[in-house]
């Protein structure tokens, strides 16, 4: 079975998601990003409604942060693959991690020194027993998207980048609140008709989004989900319930990532195993990485390390954290992610480099 490898991805100005990887990852691999209020500190941007709506606005806060990071960070890659001979890529961060949930009509929060979050407006019951997959076609929400993949594609010639699907649970979540958790329980045919409906409309977005990507030049072809809330939930829980829809995504295009946060993912390992073309696989460092690495030989893997490691750690204390990884889990991404406002360049400088020696040494 071929497995085509992903690799982490952090936009300027976006959350991380995932892309096709190109094949000559080094051994591992650095994926720095920011959040929005570390760009806030020195740019008169708004991460606001504007950003997520308007595509041309969103282009010229790009830009601005782009220069932001090469000023910054010079000689780098930092700030994702889409430098100043390639496309803007203005797809990747749009509406954050809310974009399924505002399908379902649960209304977008939008914040100029943030991402967007889903409103706690949650579904009742009778309003969960009569849920059915929208009608994109006609749909508020996809056809405004859709309107600024048609715009992106008239500016740019092209419409590169990625939507953030997040995943089956986390989008249930959104739609149900924190009673989702019980009624997987005590309702579990309650539950499976709602993950069943969220699948399904995953799949039917992302298909129509691709193909018009495809269209315009730019494929991407794999689906990835986050599973952000696994741990509220058991691994038996997610295999009878979760795993047969993960399992089904994978299929559409042979090609999944699966995302887990800076959580232990060591409970899931044997389940997720089950999932077909896993591409992509990511966990915190308190996972049993060396267990990761042989279930998944052929998928690139990721290791979240999070922000306040990053702040609070020593550079020795990281650089023992890279050997383990190196050691353990290896080839993989490191992803430093939502690196916030107050964080030393220097520090972030000085981890950079540590890449590069390991990179110097292993050549």
């Amino acid at each position: 079975m071929e497995i085509r490898q992903l690799v982490s991805y952090i936009a300027p100005g976006a959350p991380a998601t995932r892309r096709l990887a190109e094949g000559n990852e080094p051994f591992l691999r650095p994926e720095i990003g920011f959040t929005p209020s570390w760009y806030r500190q020195t740019l008169d941007i708004s991460f606001h409604e504007k950003f997520h709506r308007n595509p041309a606005y969103r282009a010229v806060c790009l830009r601005k942060m782009r220069k932001e990071l090469q000023r910054r960070f010079p000689g780098t890659h930092i700030g994702g693959i889409q430098w100043k001979d390639h496309p803007l890529d203005l797809l990747t961060g749009t509406y954050g991690a809310c974009t399924i949930a505002a399908i379902f009509g649960i209304p977008i929060l939008y914040d100029e020194n943030g991402w967007p979050t889903s409103a706690p407006q949650y579904l009742d019951i009778p309003q969960l027993a009569r849920l059915e997959p929208p009608d994109l076609d006609r749909n508020p929400h996809f056809q405004e998207l859709m309107e600024q993949v048609a715009w992106i594609r008239k500016e740019e010639g092209t419409v590169d980048g990625f939507i953030n699907w997040q995943g089956v649970l986390n989008n249930a979540q959104r739609l149900r609140g924190e009673m989702l958790f019980l009624e997987m329980k005590e309702e579990p045919d309650l539950a499976r008709h709602i993950f069943s409906c969220v699948a399904e409309t995953m799949a039917d977005a992302i298909r129509r989004l691709h193909i018009a990507q495809e269209d315009a030049g730019f494929l991407p072809r794999f689906i990835t989900v986050s599973n952000c809330c696994v741990n509220m939930i058991s691994p038996k829980t997610y295999q009878e319930l979760l795993a047969p829809l993960d399992r089904r995504l994978a299929e559409v295009y042979r090609c999944i990532g699966i995302h887990n946060c800076s959580w232990s993912a060591t409970p899931y390992l044997e389940v997720y195993a089950g999932v077909p073309w896993v591409g992509y696989i990511d966990m915190g460092i308190k996972s049993s990485l060396a267990r990761a690495r042989q279930l998944f030989p052929h998928a690139r893997r990721g290791l979240m390390y999070t922000p306040m490691d990053l702040a609070t750690r020593s550079l020795e204390e990281i650089r023992a954290d890279l050997e383990k990884v190196a050691a353990d889990y290896g080839p993989a991404d490191i992803v430093l992610a939502d690196i916030e406002a107050g964080t030393p360049d220097e520090k972030v400088k000085a981890v950079y480099d540590l890449y590069r020696q390991w990179e110097d040494v292993l050549r």
